[in-house]
């Protein structure tokens, strides 16, 4: 999708002389830009008059554009005292007479879009000098160019190349600053994907990143031009130039230092992917590391562990046995057994072994019966004012009290955290053989596609749908909750919006047995998960339909299942 005519015919014409345009797309990138636009006066080997820059500007809130003009400013006028140097890229002052700086306003729908209009319009301008073998190239507003970036790519142009990826190098100072583990892990991933690449071109690395990519013209309007997404554009565009049959040469001399945060701008990227590299490395747990003299030295708040139960009659009482040491030294405050009205006596079970037993209904009972999992969850939180909130499931046929300790040990000894997730291995057990890693199976194919499709910052958890979690009160009661199966992936979800993935943790819990529904229930389970996760994906909102038509049985009449897709408000407004 182009600028129109009319903002296209803002931009005076091109010089004749140019032969390239490097686009930027930027959205509150003052502290960055500056650097970024001398590296681009900065370039040797390459007339100044040779190449031009078009800045997007992107629904900015900052100083960004003043920083653009300070930047203009500079290029004018070299012996201004707002010439910086810059020791990592090598660039020094910018040279007097150019390059010509232009600015126009993006669409304000995210990198994508931006860098997406910023290229349709230096396209337009190098056809208009009859340049269709010229270089359209892009980098980053928080990335600095080589001195040779535009002279290499060129160089590359008239050896027949029509696109070019540059490598991109993470800022020292800021990579040496990211946790062990995160740069080692990110090479090994960089040389697969090298691997990968050289079946689209010759391949010196892995990259074809918005940070340093360059066609032509001709290859840019064969591949169709960049996709308005809003995240992830360069990918699509490798894949249309892939499509068309045009080879992506990846060459190290083109490349690019770029800034290694883990915040950035965009839902996609390298700051999301060395953001989730981050907390891999930081937020994730044995839960044998912790102990119960360790936890109870620690403890400053109190503690209560709560079981939504239904039908679980032959496992609580195992469960309750493992739990009830740790209640007797100390670390649980309350254990509390919220149970469906279970016909199979399981609260009767439960009150043998000492736990407190509510049915879920008799809590806030003015709203009627319970209608699920997740509403017995938000009603026991009304039903306990303890600071820490553990949810355990009651079908668990191996249970071990290092379920407890795992999942309180993160936070008690690190008082930041504010969510603490379960994870399991999941053997699927059919009749007397097991199958390893089958269990789980909306986790597989539900839930974790969603995460990784919507909120990536999440894609890390492994167990998104654990019934093991322990949570801040003061958060639980910020969150909206399905009342259904879609009360853990939306907790997460919440949880993330509120207090950021730093706060956020997962442990590992071992192997758990639990009961294995039937894939047609299974349905009806995913359906209230994805209308937890669609709820909360930034679009104008849909109405849920609640009918739910399951698979037909042979022989049976047709059924409507209805979905559980209200939820609970937040306790605290």
């Amino acid at each position: 999708m182009e600028l129109s005519a009319a903002a296209r015919r803002a931009l005076p014409p091109p010089a004749a002389t140019v032969r390239a345009v490097v686009v930027v797309p930027a959205r509150d990138e003052e502290l960055w830009i500056g650097r970024c636009l001398d590296a681009l006066a900065g370039q040797v080997e390459v007339a100044l008059e040779g190449f031009e820059v078009v800045v997007v500007l992107d629904s900015c809130e900052d100083g960004t554009a003043a920083e653009v003009e300070a930047a203009r400013r500079r290029i004018d006028d070299p012996a201004s005292d707002e010439v910086p140097g810059d020791p990592v890229s090598g660039v020094g002052s910018p040279r007097l007479g150019g390059p010509v700086i232009h600015v126009i306003d993006g669409p304000g729908q995210g990198a994508g879009p931006a860098r997406a209009t910023g290229m349709d319009v230096g396209c337009a301008r190098l056809e208009s000098l009859g340049r269709a073998g010229g270089l359209l190239a892009s980098t980053d507003a928080d990335s600095r160019v080589a001195p040779d970036w535009i002279a290499r790519q060129l160089e590359a142009i008239e050896g027949g190349a029509e696109a070019i990826g540059g490598e991109i190098r993470l800022d020292p100072d800021e990579a040496a600053a990211l946790p062990d583990g995160v740069l080692a892990r990110r090479e090994a991933d960089l040389a697969v994907r090298t691997a990968e690449a050289a079946a689209r071109g010759p391949a010196e690395h892995a990259h074809f990143s918005g940070a340093s990519l360059g066609v032509t013209p001709r290859a840019y309007r064969q591949a169709g031009g960049m996709a308005w997404m809003a995240a992830l554009e360069d990918q699509e565009l490798e894949d249309r130039l892939a499509a068309a049959g045009i080879a992506i040469h990846r060459l190290r001399p083109v490349s690019v230092v770029t800034a290694a945060r883990t915040e950035g701008r965009a839902e996609r990227g390298l700051a999301r992917d060395l953001e989730l590299a981050r907390w891999l490395g930081e937020r994730r747990y044995d839960g044998r590391d912790f102990s119960l003299p360790e936890l109870l030295a620690a403890k400053t708040r109190t503690v209560a562990v709560i079981l939504p139960t239904s039908e679980c009659a032959a496992t609580i009482g195992p469960i309750l046995e493992a739990i009830a040491p740790l209640r007797g030294a100390g670390l649980l405050d309350e254990l509390l057994v919220v149970d469906a009205d279970s016909p199979d006596g399981t609260a009767a079970v439960a009150r043998e072994h000492g736990a407190r037993v509510l049915s879920e209904s008799s809590i806030r009972p003015e709203l009627g019966r319970a209608r699920g999992k997740g509403d017995a969850m938000w009603r026991a939180a009304a039903a306990t004012s303890a600071e820490l909130l553990v949810f355990l499931d009651a079908d668990t046929i191996d249970f071990d009290p290092g379920f407890v300790t795992g999942l309180l040990g993160p936070m008690v000894l690190d008082p930041s955290l504010a969510l603490v997730k379960g994870t399991f291995r999941r053997p699927f057990a059919l009749g007397d053989s097991t199958q390893e890693g089958e269990g789980g199976r909306v986790t597989e194919l539900v839930a974790r596609p969603l995460l990784n499709l919507h909120f990536p910052s999440l894609s890390g958890f492994t167990q998104p749908l654990s019934g093991e979690i322990a949570i801040r009160r003061d958060l639980f009661e910020r969150l909206s909750v399905p009342v259904g199966y879609g009360v853990e992936i939306a907790m997460m979800i919440d949880a993330l919006r509120f207090v950021g993935l730093d706060a956020l943790a997962e442990v590992d819990l071992g192997t758990r047995q639990n009961r294995h529904q039937s894939l047609r229930a299974l349905s009806a389970m995913a359906g209230e998960v994805m209308v937890a996760v669609e709820r909360r994906i930034e679009a104008p909102p849909r109405p849920a339909y609640p009918s739910f038509r399951p698979r037909p049985e042979a022989g049976a009449p047709p059924e409507l299942w209805r979905l559980r897709c209200e939820e609970r408000p937040a306790l605290v407004q």
